[in-house]
Order: structure tokens, then sequence, then C-alpha cells
């Protein structure tokens, strides 16, 4: 990835309506190791003609050194597409979810049934004929990249403020306050650990700054400040755990990173198994600097698992999946994290990844033509790039989003943008349509459940067009009539007290 450590210039070729082109040019510094990335500021013809209004300014800190460098640097090129479209007067199709509601699987009549005028018997004319077997009720749009008729945002360019959290803690809060007090940014999207995320929320809070938070992670941020649009345990742990158990059979070894995401997650997957016939017959936590997996392959030899389930974080513990292989472990593996995020089916040699499977919103192998067209604008920019994570379009749409709220609001008052978000939002990204759930800024997203096989290729088991985020629900979590600023842990909930102990 020695390319991420350059100063990159790119630059993207929009078609206009009578058939002519024009460019965008990208300059963004990745300075690796800089306490202070270099603020790449993406303008397009248009945008410059509206140069006369101040920018919209957002903030996107992420780690582009250290040893989450891999998935922070897909981040920050994400930002940088979807700032330079736009600019550019482009938007992702969608808006505040009316008429139709979110599509769903049914049974679908042949015609319309047509009812008779009766007195309170509701008689069918016609009945519609017989149903058809289980179907979509929905045709996802192959093409969600249409003109705003906006440059920029409410006719004024976007900034982009990138920073090098350097997966440091103590340097994410140093930058976030600088971006927050110092910049003034609009909008702060940033993190990708929840020890991260977790380290700035107060400095969040403090200035009531709108922040989108775009990692899978584990749940429970209740936040009138904090917008998640990753996908979160109850749409990736409790549909690949039924499967795994189903599938391969109710022992399962659980090893993770020894931090608040790990642990909480382990704690789902806990909670989850007996409800679906599992037991967890050993926990593992492994602090994040960890790289040597010895001893625990022999533990995971020594317990005869039916499976494995991996919650592993960065580029240390990603090391695991190679030692694993080549002492010979072949249990089905399943995770949250692994693959989607750190393609690590990509980098490494198979079969490391042999029998993976993992529940993702997003991967770059989705065959759909929305998803093919998304990849090719990505690398028409970032060629180089080895491939685009989970995260990498979380953080793609989410921007979109944020310009869409905007426009809704006519204006970037943050409260007014807040408002707009919990509007009940739709928007249609690579991976299918995204909801953002009003009550407790969280995204429902299209699932699919994804697995490697010997060689790395990459099928496509099940899917789901919407999985909604629930849990918060069930804690009494109404962001919109009352405001809160926690997380909620797995403890709280008297389901997890009763089956995760």
């Amino acid at each position: 990835m020695d390319q991420n450590k350059e100063n990159m210039t790119a630059k993207t070729e929009i078609v206009e309506s009578d058939g002519s082109t024009r460019r965008t040019f990208i300059k963004g510094s990745l300075a690796v190791g800089a306490a202070l990335a270099v603020p790449a500021i993406i303008t397009s013809k248009s945008a410059k003609a509206a140069s006369h209004a101040a920018a919209v300014k957002i903030g996107h800190l992420e780690d582009l050194s250290g040893n989450l460098a891999v998935y922070g640097v897909q981040k920050d090129h994400a930002a940088q597409l979807a700032v330079s479209e736009i600019n550019a007067g482009l938007t992702l199709k969608g808006g505040p979810v009316g008429s139709g509601g979110l599509g769903a699987f049914g049974n679908v009549a042949a015609q319309p049934p047509l009812m008779g005028v009766g007195k309170g018997d509701l008689n069918y004319v016609n009945d519609g004929g017989g149903r058809s077997k289980e179907a979509v009720t929905f045709t996802e749009d192959d093409e969600i990249l249409v003109n705003s008729g906006d440059d920029g945002i409410l006719g004024r360019p976007v900034e982009l403020i990138n920073l090098d959290g350097q997966s440091n803690n103590n340097v994410w809060q140093q930058l976030t306050r600088k971006l927050i007090q110092g910049d003034k940014v609009d909008c702060l999207v940033a993190g990708f650990t929840s020890a991260e995320r977790e380290a700035i929320r107060p400095i969040v809070d403090q200035f009531k700054q709108l922040y989108i938070y775009t990692n899978q992670y584990e749940g429970g941020v209740a936040d009138a400040n904090t917008f998640c649009t990753g996908a979160i345990c109850e749409q990736q742990v409790i549909p690949v755990v039924d499967y795994m158990v189903k599938t391969f059979g109710p022992r399962i070894y659980t090893i993770a990173a020894d931090y608040n995401f790990g642990q909480l997650t382990a704690a789902w997957t806990k909670a989850t198994a007996p409800l679906v016939g599992g037991e967890i017959i050993e926990e593992e936590f492994v602090p994040l600097s960890v790289s040597d997996f010895s001893t625990s392959i022999a533990r995971i030899q020594a317990a005869k698992p039916d499976w494995v389930f991996t919650l592993l974080v960065g580029s240390n513990q990603s090391n695991y999946y190679p030692q694993a292989s080549a002492a010979g472990l072949e249990y089905p593996m399943a995770s949250t994290v692994n693959m989607a995020q750190g393609y690590e089916h990509r980098r490494f040699s198979a079969p490391s990844l042999n029998r993976m499977h993992n529940c993702v919103n997003y991967i770059e192998e989705i065959p759909t033509k929305r998803n093919r067209d998304f990849v090719q604008r990505w690398y028409k920019m970032f060629p180089n790039d080895p491939y685009i994570g989970q995260m990498a379009q979380n953080t793609y749409f989410s921007i979109h989003m944020y310009a869409k709220a905007a426009r809704l609001a006519g204006t970037t008052e943050q409260e007014a943008v807040k408002k707009a978000l919990e509007s009940g939002m739709s928007i249609e990204a690579p991976e299918g349509t995204v909801f953002m759930e009003p009550a407790t800024h969280h995204a429902g997203h299209y699932i699919r459940l994804a697995v490697a096989d010997a060689e790395h290729n990459v099928q496509f088991l099940r899917e789901w067009p919407m999985i909604t985020p629930w849990w918060l629900h069930r804690m009494g979590v109404n962001l919109v009539g009352k405001k809160e600023y926690k997380q909620y842990i797995p403890d709280e909930d008297p389901y997890f007290t009763m089956f995760g102990k």
C-alpha cells in the first residue's frame, strides 16, 4: 500500500447531457505518521462558480497510519469520492420514505384483486388469481447516481478536511477538538474502533457536534448527536450464528479483540447461541497488540469446536488466519468484521480464509449492477487501491446522506440537519437501500451472507433486503422524543441476563 503514503492527484470525468465531459481534480495528502494530514479541498468547475459562498466543511478523521490504516485509507478515499461527486452536482437516489415505504418479501397476486360494492361482506369480484411463490415486492434500481441540481450543498462548495488519527486515541481526541473548535466543521465523519468512537464522543456531545459513525460495531449507542450508519449485532451476529449452528453444529469457540467491540459482540453471541441451539464452549479475548496466535491455535485444537467465531481487528490480529491455516486448523469460521473490512481473503494466500462466513451490509464482490458501477467509479479515481471494504462504502453513502439531509433542511445549521436525518430518510447505496431509523439513529441495511471458498472466491448464500435495527427500541430509546447520550450494554437487557450468562 505504498501508494497511500504519497500525495495523490486523481481525476474523475463527468459526462454531461450533451455528451461533453468535465473533470474534477482532487489533491489529498495521506502523510503517514504526520500529526495533521494536509486537508483535501475538493472542488469542481461548478463549485468554483459558487466560491463566493462559504464552503460546507466536512471533517473526516480516520487512521491513515498505524495498526488500523488498512481500514482508514479506504475510508479516506471513500470520503474523497463522495465529496467529488457532490461538488460535481451528483447525488445518490433517496429521500424521506413516502408512499410504498421500504421493500420486503411478500406473496404477489397475478392481477390486482377487485372488490365488489357489498354491504360489509367484502366479496371478491376477482381475487387477483393464484398467488405466486415468495417474491421481492420491489425492484432495485440499477442506476443510483443521478443529477442533484445542486453543485455542492445548497450552492456552496464542499471542503473535505481529512486528518490522520494515527491509530492513537489521544491523537483522536486532539484532532477532534481541532476539527470542531478550530475548523468549525459542519459535520464530523470519523472513527473505526469503538474505542476511538468512545474517546471522542464526550467531545462531540460537549459541543453538540453532528457526528456520523460509519463503522460496523457492537451497537447500543443512543446519542442525540451521533448517527450510526454501519451494521450492528442484530443485523450480523444473529443471522450468521443461526446459519452456522444449523449448518456445522452447536459447539462454538469465540476468539475476540479485547476491548469493548469484541467483548460486547461476544456477549451478543453468547446470548444468541442458546436460542438457535448453540453453545459457547470457550471464549478468548486477545489484546490488539498481539500478532502471534500459536497459543490460541493450540487452545482451539484442544477444544474441538464445530466452528470458530472470530472477532479480530487490525493488522496485528489478522495474522491469526495465515497462522491457523499453516497449523492445519480447518474449522469453519464466522465473523462480523473479517473479509468485508480488512479484505483478508485478498491479502493472504489461499486457503487462509477458507469457509469464512460473514453477514455483511457491503463487500466489494456484490454482483449487482449498481455496485459494479460504484466499483468502476472508485477504481477510476484510485486505480492503485487494493480493495473497497464495508466501512469505505458506509463512509461514501453517509456523506451523500448528509448532503441530502442538508438540502432537505435548507441549511447546514446542525440542529436542523439532525432533524432532517430523523425524518425517515432512505438512500440508495451500492449495497442496496439503506434506511436511517429516526428513533435510534441507526441504519437499516441490506444484509448478505458471504462465504469465501478454498480459492478465496466469494459466494452469497443468503440475502435479507432489509434488517432494521431493533435492540435499542427494546431499551425504550426514542431520540426524537427524548435526548440521550450513552451507550447501552447487553447486561442492561434481561434478554442477555437470561440467556447470556
